[in-house]
């Protein structure tokens, strides 16, 4: 007997690579159509291919999240065709090179800021619009913070202050949609191992100025954290969640 209840909707931004793909990856799993953005249309089309080949519906939308017209139109899209959106995973970031301040360009720390706080707050703001005024009104929404969030590295104030503006942005989404049935939550996470972050397996500079390699952690475990985030029915929230390599160092890091 087929089911009433229409399928849910998710978009993942940041979804050709890494955190992103492993997590549309297992949200078309557990039954999402899940709509894969980011800048590079090549990247989400072989994460659709993949999806189309296990019979599952993954739609690549790409757009700019830094784009204020980009991402309306890639909501438009979307509220054409679904007609509502139950989960966003915010997941587009960049970082920084990890130099001291003053050897840092204020275009590095724009990028940044652009990306990791404003593409956060456009996509949130245009998920709210929509969550708002969809029948049944609601929605969830996933930021992808970070450890720094809460603990800085070296060399790093761009990516850092992002991060803490994102967990600012979580806490004031999730006052703020108490209202619409809209609930945010934050996942902060800690050397997930992709194409990005290979590199700390060789070495990354610690507090005392020392270089080391730090454990890493299998993406797959973000992606089921997240999986579990998103089914959870809007009665009950995950306000912010930490996955980590168990020892690396955050946990009285400096």
């Amino acid at each position: 007997m087929a089911s009433n209840t229409p399928q849910r909707v998710a978009l993942v931004t940041g979804a050709g690579s890494g955190i992103g793909r492993a997590v549309a990856l297992g949200l078309l799993q557990d039954g999402f159509q899940v709509v894969l953005t980011g800048r590079r249309p090549e990247p989400l089309a072989e994460v659709a291919a993949i999806a189309a080949a296990a019979g599952q519906h993954a739609l690549a939308m790409p757009a700019d999240v830094r784009d204020e017209h980009s991402v309306q139109a890639l909501f438009d899209a979307i509220e054409q065709r679904f007609g509502r959106l139950d989960v966003l995973f915010n997941n587009a970031g960049v970082n920084a090179p990890a130099v001291p301040m003053d050897e840092l360009s204020v275009a590095q720390w724009k990028d940044v800021i652009d990306t990791n706080v404003t593409g956060v707050f456009l996509c949130a703001r245009a998920a709210f619009g929509l969550m708002r005024r969809q029948n049944p009104q609601g929605g969830r929404i996933i930021n992808n913070g970070s450890i720094s969030a809460h603990a800085p590295r070296p060399f790093s104030s761009p990516y850092t202050a992002s991060k803490h503006a994102v967990l600012g942005l979580t806490k004031t989404i999730a006052l703020d949609g108490r209202d619409f049935n809209i609930v945010c939550s934050q996942i902060d996470i800690g050397n997930a191992l992709t194409e990005l972050s290979a590199r700390m397996t060789k070495g990354v500079r610690q507090a005392n100025g020392t270089l080391a390699t730090e454990p890493m952690m299998d993406v797959q475990h973000v992606a089921q954290a997240v999986r579990y985030m998103a089914g959870l029915p809007l009665s009950t929230n995950v306000l912010n969640m930490t996955v980590m390599a168990s020892q690396m160092p955050f946990v009285g890091r400096g």
